[in-house]
Order: C-alpha cells, then sequence, then structure tokens
C-alpha cells in the first residue's frame, strides 16, 4: 500500500487535531475516547497513535494548539493599538478568545491536571502570557513590577475567564466581565 505524502500526512494529523479539540471541549479529558476521535477524524485508531503517541500528548497538542490561537487573538488585536491601549486591548481580546470554543475547557478546566502545573505555565508563558507581559511593559510599568504585575493579572484574569465561561449564554455576564477587567487594568494603567 503506498504510504500517504508529506501534505496528506500533515493534512490527516490537522484533522485529527481539530476533532480532539472539539472532543476534549465538549467531553473533558476523562471521558474523551481516542476511538471516538479517530472514528469522526474519519481514520483509525492506529492513525491517532502514530501521530500524537498517547492520549495525553495529543492533549497537550490541542493545548498548544489552543495557546496559540489564544495568543494570535490578542497579537491581532494590538497590531494596531498605541502603547497607551495595547494592554487594554489584548486583555479584552484575551477574555474573548479564551471563553470561546475549546480554549476554556482545555486551557483552564483540564489543562493543569493534564498537563501538569510546570507544563501549563510554560505553554502560557509562551503564548498568552507573554503577549500579556509586553502589554504591561508597553503600559510604562516599572521593570521591578513587570513580573508580579503580569503573573496577578494573569491569575485574575484566568479566573474572571473561568467565571464568563460558566456562563456561555448570557450576555449580560459577558458584558459585566468587560467591565471588570476594565477596573482592574485602570489600577494597573489608568487611561490617559
Amino acid at each position: 500500500m503506498p504510504r500517504a505524502s508529506a501534505v496528506d500526512a500533515a493534512e490527516t494529523a490537522r484533522r485529527i487535531l481539530e476533532t480532539a479539540a472539539s472532543h476534549f471541549a465538549a467531553q473533558g479529558y476523562g471521558a474523551a475516547s481516542v476511538d471516538e476521535i479517530a472514528r469522526v477524524s474519519a481514520v483509525t485508531r492506529g492513525a491517532v497513535y502514530h501521530h500524537y503517541t498517547s492520549k495525553p500528548l495529543l492533549f497537550a497538542a490541542v493545548a498548544a494548539e489552543q495557546q496559540r490561537i489564544v495568543a494570535d487573538a490578542i497579537v491581532a488585536a494590538t497590531a494596531d493599538s498605541t502603547p497607551d491601549t495595547a494592554l487594554r486591548d489584548g486583555s479584552h481580546a484575551f477574555l474573548d478568545a479564551i471563553t470561546r470554543g475549546a480554549a476554556s475547557r482545555v486551557l483552564l478546566v483540564d489543562g493543569p491536571a493534564v498537563l501538569g502545573w510546570e507544563e501549563w505555565r510554560r505553554l502560557d508563558g509562551e503564548g498568552p502570557e507573554q503577549e500579556l507581559r509586553n502589554g504591561v511593559r508597553e503600559a510604562g510599568v516599572a521593570p521591578a513590577l513587570l513580573g508580579p504585575l503580569t503573573a496577578a493579572l494573569s491569575g485574575a484574569m484566568n479566573e474572571l475567564a473561568l467565571w464568563l465561561a460558566a456562563r456561555p449564554d448570557d450576555d449580560d455576564a459577558r458584558s459585566d466581565a468587560h467591565a471588570a477587567l476594565d477596573r482592574l487594568l485602570n489600577a494597573v494603567a489608568p487611561r490617559s
């Protein structure tokens, strides 16, 4: 039987990853089934393991992709921002990106437990938290406070995202969450 081309293999891996993201978001890691992910992806279980080796490594790939998606949303939202508005624009983009799609369940609920705290922090540090650090720096925060304020804001924003994710269809909750985020950001970087 002929081997799949590199393009076909990449497409199969992408399809498995997208299916797994939806499955982990809907079912949670514990209830997720590699057999079901394979079936929905129209591949064999062996193909899933060929591309991702194990269920934990498949979840890690999904988490890394979700972190990239959230970070990309922050970058897009701040592309035309001034240094005075980048922190605010990026923070609001984070809140929206992490509470839509697979991100909240994968990154905030299952991620720390499945990946382990250290790996979860590493992924966050390379994505959304790095963008937050850039925004805090651009807001003019003193270098000595850059680390602590980034950590404090990151933790507060993750908790706010969990609160909002528990209310997915509540437009008032989304509005209230963004208002609360503005109040928090005003303490760090008051509007000019």
